[in-house]
């Protein structure tokens, strides 16, 4: 996706709807969560970065404000709990946001062979690319369903497309998450 894409996106969607989308991204301080943070602050959107790195949140947050006057709000938030899920769909109903993109980009990555990692690693992989992204797809995604419009886009890898040794869950929950996003699309 291209600045040029996300500003014709955006322009038709305040065409037909009379507001910018409010855009909630995942992993939104770093990397590709922090890119699509950039072409939707160019595209004048306001948004919501949920991260569990502080520091990093802030400063980002702080770039696009200065950079794009974007209006940037921040979650500090560990999405690899139990209820990270509902406890960021209960944060942003108690705060009036209503989410009309939802970009699930946070993930994790480590390199090792199955058999010699530790287990609780494996565990916050599963729970963060598996059950986080599945959980805020069906909370968010019934909102926007009742009301007509939204838009999710889950962040997959080129991993998901073979196994590949050494990012055993990685690729696996990757996989996941292709097979997921697809399914629910066509729901």
């Amino acid at each position: 996706m291209g600045v040029r894409f996300i500003e014709r996106s955006v322009r038709r969607f305040t065409k037909k709807h009379g507001h910018r989308p409010f855009v909630l991204i995942t992993g939104g301080s770093s990397g590709m969560g922090f890119q699509y943070a950039l072409l939707f602050a160019k595209a004048e959107c306001p948004m919501l970065i949920v991260s569990n790195k502080e520091n990093e949140l802030e400063q980002s947050a702080s770039q696009l404000r200065r950079e794009y006057n974007a209006q940037v709000l921040t979650r500090f938030q560990d999405l690899a709990t139990e209820n990270a899920s509902q406890e960021l769909f209960d944060y942003c109903k108690a705060s009036g946001l209503q989410i009309d993109i939802l970009i699930n980009n946070a993930g994790m990555f480590f390199w090792t062979q199955a058999t010699t990692v530790n287990m609780s690693r494996f565990d916050t992989m599963i729970r963060l690319h598996v059950l986080t992204n599945t959980n805020n797809t069906i909370l968010f995604g019934n909102d926007m369903k009742e009301r007509g419009y939204g838009y999710i886009l889950n962040i997959s890898s080129m991993a998901s497309t073979f196994p590949l040794p050494g990012i055993t869950a990685y690729a696996a929950t990757k996989a996941y998450l292709k097979s997921f996003s697809r399914s629910m699309y066509f729901e």
